[in-house]
Parts: C-alpha cells; sequence; structure tokens
C-alpha cells in the first residue's frame, strides 16, 4: 500500500469510527429524553450499545478484510511486475547467447570440435528458453483452469530416468542421483509429471548447483506414492518458506538478482499436482539443503 493510499484509508477509518462515536452519543441522549422511566431509558441504551458494539466489530472487520485485500493485490502487482522484468531478462538470454554461437560458426573456420561445442551450448539456451515458454503456457492455462488431467498408465521410474539422462546430456555430465524403492505404474497425466520432475529438478540445480548431491527419489507407502527431489546447498530460508509456492513468488528481488527463473516453477508444481489430488510439502534436507515432496494417494 502506498504512502497516498494509505493516507486515505486512514482518513476515512478514522472518520467513520468516530462518525459513528457521534451518533451513539446523540441517539444515547436523545433516548434518555424520550423514555418515561429510569428503567426503560437503561434497557434502551443498553439496547443501542449492544447493537452499536456489533456494528463497531463488523465495521472494523470489514476495514482489515478491505486492507488486506488492498496489500494482497499490491503484492501480486509487485510480483507481477518482477515476473515482466524476469521475463523479459529469460528470454531474452538465450536468443542473444545462441545469435553469437551461430555468428561465430558463420564467420570463423573452426574445428569440428569447436563447432560441436557451440551447438551444444546453443541446445543448452534453447532446453532453458522451451522450459520458460511452457511454464508461462502452464500458468495461463491454470489460470484460465481450462487444464485437466489426462490420464494414462505409465511407469514413474521409466519417466523420472529419461528426464534425468536428458538433463545430464543437455549438461555434458551426470550428477543426479536416482533413488527409486518402487516401480509402480500410475495412472495420471504424463505431461503433467513430466512438468513437475522437470522443474523440480531445474529449480535445484540453479539454486543448489551441480555439486550438490541432487537426489530424485520415490516410494510406495502403503496407499500412498511419494517422490521428490532433494540436494545439499543452501536451502530454503525459514522466511520465504511459506511463499515458495506462490505464484510470480522469487526469493531474491529483480534489481539484484544472481538466479535465473520466472517465479513460475514451484507454482505449477503445487497446482499440477493438486490437479492429482497430491500435495507438496518442503523441509530441509540432512544434514543441509532442501527436500521437496510431494505425497500421492493410490
Amino acid at each position: 500500500m502506498n504512502n497516498k493510499t494509505r493516507f486515505f484509508f486512514i482518513i476515512l477509518s478514522t472518520y467513520i469510527i468516530l462518525q459513528f462515536a457521534w451518533w451513539g452519543y446523540h441517539l444515547i441522549e436523545l433516548s434518555q429524553k424520550t423514555e418515561a422511566t429510569p428503567d426503560a431509558s437503561m434497557r434502551r441504551v443498553g439496547m443501542i450499545l449492544g447493537e452499536g458494539m456489533v456494528f463497531f466489530i463488523i465495521l472494523i472487520f470489514g476495514l482489515w478484510q478491505i486492507r488486506k485485500s488492498i496489500q494482497k493485490d499490491i503484492l501480486l502487482s509487485r510480483r507481477q511486475s518482477n515476473f515482466l522484468l524476469s521475463v523479459t531478462h529469460e528470454l531474452k538470454t538465450p536468443i542473444a547467447a545462441k545469435k553469437i554461437m551461430i555468428q561465430t560458426m558463420l564467420k570463423h573456420d573452426l574445428t569440428l570440435e569447436k563447432r560441436q561445442e557451440l551447438l551444444k551450448k546453443s541446445l543448452e539456451e534453447n532446453e532453458r528458453l522451451e522450459l520458460l515458454i511452457e511454464n508461462i503456457l502452464h500458468a495461463s492455462s491454470l489460470d484460465n483452469k481450462s487444464i485437466q488431467p489426462v490420464k494414462s498408465t505409465f511407469r514413474f521410474s521409466e519417466l523420472g530416468q529419461q528426464i534425468v539422462d536428458r538433463i545430464h546430456k543437455n549438461y555434458g555430465k551426470n550428477f543426479i542421483q536416482i533413488s527409486i524403492d518402487s516401480d509402480a505404474e500410475l495412472k495420471a497425466d504424463r505431461f503433467m509429471f513430466e512438468a513437475i520432475l522437470s522443474n523440480l529438478l531445474e529449480n535445484a540445480i540453479k539454486y543448489a548447483g551441480q555439486e550438490a548431491n541432487i537426489n530424485l527419489y520415490a516410494a510406495q507407502e502403503e496407499n500412498k506414492f511419494v517422490f521428490g527431489v532433494k540436494d545439499e546447498g543452501p536451502g530454503v530460508p525459514l522466511t520465504h518458506q511459506t511463499e515458495i509456492f506462490s505464484k510470480f513468488y522469487r526469493v531474491e528481488n529483480e534489481e539484484t538478482r544472481t538466479q535465473k527463473g520466472s517465479g513460475l516453477g514451484l507454482y505449477i508444481v503445487e497446482q499440477f499436482a493438486a490437479l492429482h489430488k497430491g500435495k507438496i510439502t518442503y523441509s530441509d534436507n540432512k544434514p543441509k539443503g532442501a527436500n521437496f515432496k510431494i505425497t500421492l494417494q493410490l
């Protein structure tokens, strides 16, 4: 809430409360003058005070809700502005990088090894751009409530391995561990689960780094299927843990941020999990790091 809005809100609230008190005083005074007996006068005063108190409580609650709603809208607007700044940066960076690499290959007589290296980096930038565009489309579909799970049967272990292999190929090395204790078949939307795993793994790579013992795990517990991604990176500060699944939310300020991203990844993960009646939770990993766990009812 900016200073101007806060000023008018305080003035309006104060005026309403003072007017309420002023009219209440006059009603009581008028009641005392018009009633014939002291008992009747006291009953009327008690009734006015009782009704006035109820009205006052409702008024205060309403003002508090209005203020809360305004602050929420302002916060969302600020996050949307940050999102636009982020998306602008995230779209321009891979496009510019790919342009430079292609120009380098066209202008210089490079060795086959150097050309392959540049092509590999270009593919990495393309994957990054593709994930960003997919997340924007996912978020838009969720906002419009135009996306629902199209369920099919698949093995979670096969999907997890495919996504990890693709990431390893893009980065040119193997650094993600897989600990899948169950070869369970899931009846779910494979497309959504691919987005869930891709976002969780990319989130771990982005914030923890490739040397942080990233682990994709899954296990079946009675009538539940539990899976997730954990790492040994810095983890999420306590003050941010309640907000990390909010749309557009980023721990860092857009003007000083050091990490890539749009603030949509974990929001999409939570929403896609919810569409499967699942729940995602965050906990600190032991001895350090982050653990994002999703629990599904089978």
